[in-house]
């Protein structure tokens, strides 16, 4: 897995929380924003338990759930943007890192259930 997986996963976490600071606190916003603040940031809460995982099929499962939060966490985004219009343009770039997060850990866990080394 890339190295820098883990650095970005956290510092894409923190775009998302201060994100969640900026936008409006009506009753349909603090239900999303509690939504992609918990997927969000368990990216990268997963891919640390992976790098304590004892076994080869520990680490592939906690990189497939962070991998699970990640699309999760681009759906929560999608749904923001379009509830908040106003800013929907500003959230583009963030929609696509959780993209390329997504693609990063998808490649990641497909070269890991190829190797044979651990």
């Amino acid at each position: 897995m890339p190295e820098d997986i883990r650095e970005r996963s956290f510092k894409f976490a923190i775009r998302v929380l201060k994100l969640c600071k900026e936008l409006p606190k009506d009753e349909i916003n603090r239900i999303l924003i509690n939504q992609v603040a918990r997927s969000s940031t368990s990216i990268g809460a997963n891919l640390e338990e992976a790098q304590g995982a004892n076994t080869r099929p520990e680490f592939v499962n906690c990189t497939n759930i962070a991998k699970k939060e990640a699309r999760e966490t681009r759906y929560w985004l999608l749904i923001i943007a379009e509830v908040n219009p106003q800013f929907k343009e500003r959230m583009q770039e963030i929609i696509e890192e959780s993209e390329a997060i997504v693609k990063i850990l998808t490649a990641s866990i497909k070269k890991l259930r190829t190797r044979k080394d651990f």
